[in-house]
């Protein structure tokens, strides 16, 4: 399409291009789906090696915890726990560091893996400053829970799947995996005190507070998985072990007057080793079952990627093709009726008034032949204009009849009044020629004459104005004098002359 058709064409571009943008929206909402979809999946490669480090940390703080407590210091278990740490920690750093995780992490993700890493790296310092004894056991509780806590608050950043129920289902599987961490913190916190051999008000307002929160936060959570996975619910209000967890918390809130416990470590860790592992594997399968919901809400992501993204994006250039040709054939039909416009302006209707000027016959069908423009609305437009070229070039052949018609009247009126006045003029100058006709009388008869003569003269201009030419003439040359004579004498005051 030409520069003249530009307005047309920005039009079309305009429309192509609105539309564009409308597939690309759609586009990009459900991409973003996707695109979200694969970085969890991708971030997941952080969180699976992250639940055995949980594991690991949780063991090394019961473990350092209960050997300062007890005082027996054996380095050889810790060196061994502390080797498990450290080679389930390399994983999860190596992950965390790592370039399609960093790639897939937003903003805020970032900063909750950075700040799991560097806990994770304080550790090393923190082992040093238990085995020189700058720690006392609430401070081991709270270094390891501080770096544990890290690793469930990169947890929540996973959250950010656009299926809400799905979200949701995650987050309450999150906040019942914390309740797990909570009680594993609270029998590391009671088997310092259990191994110290006594308790203090301080111990039992520490123990009190951690059984708080782990009651709360369990009872909290397991009103959010009701809704989210009751089987899961099922097994965690079935699990008897966490009964008698309770139990022995009950006891250890009762405020006696001894110094030591009612119950010894042994018990303690028989009742809550078993129930942390059947909150574990509950929480485990929970997650496998979320897991196998995620996969066709995944499938059904992917599926809308390919009808929004695939099947659009061929709407789109099926609607750009289609316009384009249209515009173009619209813009050449366009084309041809401009100029016929103009042929008829600039050419025919010229040439055609020209021809009848000259007296010539003109045929209106062959100067106005119809163009063909189709059956659309152009078309309609372009037979309009048919009628129009035909009505213009026949008003023109009208009028050039007409002035024809009226140029042929005056013509045969000069040439009756041409007649009428030679006739006159004969027979003035037969009466003037008579010999026996007094001096006055041929003064008057030569007055006559010249009247005459002039009106011939208006005769003949009447019939140069007609366009025709006068009848009178001369083959042979005239002398110069009959010239100037016939000059003077049709001059009104000849005789001056």
């Amino acid at each position: 399409m030409r520069f003249r058709n530009s307005r047309l064409r920005t039009k079309i571009a305009a429309l192509l291009v609105s539309l564009t943008a409308l597939w690309a929206f759609a586009a990009w909402v459900t991409l973003r789906e996707g695109v979200n979809l694969l970085f969890v999946s991708t971030l997941d490669s952080v969180v699976a090696p992250s639940d055995p480090l949980l594991v690991e940390l949780q063991q090394e703080r019961r473990l350092t915890v209960t050997m300062l407590a007890s005082g027996q210091r054996r380095p050889d278990l810790l060196a061994a726990q502390r080797a498990r740490t450290d080679k389930e920690r390399a994983i999860v750093v190596e992950k965390a560091r790592s370039g399609s995780v960093r790639r897939a992490a937003d903003d805020e993700m970032d900063q909750r893996l950075d700040a799991m890493v560097r806990l994770l790296g304080r550790l090393d310092g923190d082992r040093r400053s238990i085995d020189a004894g700058a720690f006392d056991r609430r401070h081991i509780i709270d270094a390891y829970s501080d770096t544990i806590e890290s690793i469930f608050h990169m947890y929540d950043g996973t959250t950010t799947l656009d299926d809400k129920g799905f979200t949701s289902d995650l987050r309450a599987e999150i906040a019942v995996n914390r309740s797990w961490e909570l009680l594993s913190q609270e029998d590391a916190l009671v088997a310092g005190v259990l191994a110290s051999g006594r308790i203090t008000p301080v111990d039992q307002i520490d123990i009190a507070k951690a059984v708080g929160a782990r009651r709360l936060n369990y009872e909290r959570a397991l009103v959010d998985l009701e809704g989210a996975d009751r089987q899961a619910w099922d097994e965690l209000n079935a699990n008897k072990r966490l009964t008698t967890v309770s139990a022995l918390e009950d006891m250890l809130l009762q405020r006696t007057k001894a110094q030591h416990p009612r119950m010894t470590a042994e018990q303690w860790r028989n009742a809550t080793e078993p129930a942390l592992a059947q909150m574990r594997k509950s929480i485990q399968d929970a997650g496998d079952r979320l897991v196998e919901r995620a996969t066709p809400i995944a499938a059904w992501v992917v599926i809308r990627l390919l009808l929004a993204g695939g099947l659009g994006l061929l709407a789109v250039i099926a609607s750009i093709v289609v316009s384009i040709t249209t515009a173009r054939a619209l813009v050449r039909q366009l084309e041809r009726l401009r100029g016929a416009a103009w042929e008829l302006a600039e050419q025919r209707l010229p040439g055609v008034v020209e021809r009848l000027g000259h007296g010539e016959k003109v045929d209106v069908e062959l100067e106005a032949p119809p163009l063909r423009f189709g059956t659309d609305e152009i078309g309609q437009v372009g037979r309009a204009f048919n009628a129009v070229q035909e009505t213009a070039i026949r008003t023109a052949v009208e009028q050039a009849e007409l002035r024809r018609g009226i140029r042929d009247v005056l013509l045969s009126l000069a040439r009756r009044t041409q007649t009428l006045v030679h006739r006159q003029l004969t027979m003035l100058d037969a009466m003037e020629r008579r010999r026996d006709i007094e001096t006055k009388e041929l003064e008057e008869l030569f007055r006559l004459d010249h009247l005459a003569t002039r009106m011939r003269r208006n005769a003949e201009n009447l019939i140069v104005l007609s366009g025709a030419l006068p009848a009178r003439g001369w083959r042979n040359a005239v002398p110069m004098v009959d010239v100037v004579r016939a000059a003077v004498g049709e001059v009104e005051d000849y005789t001056r002359v």
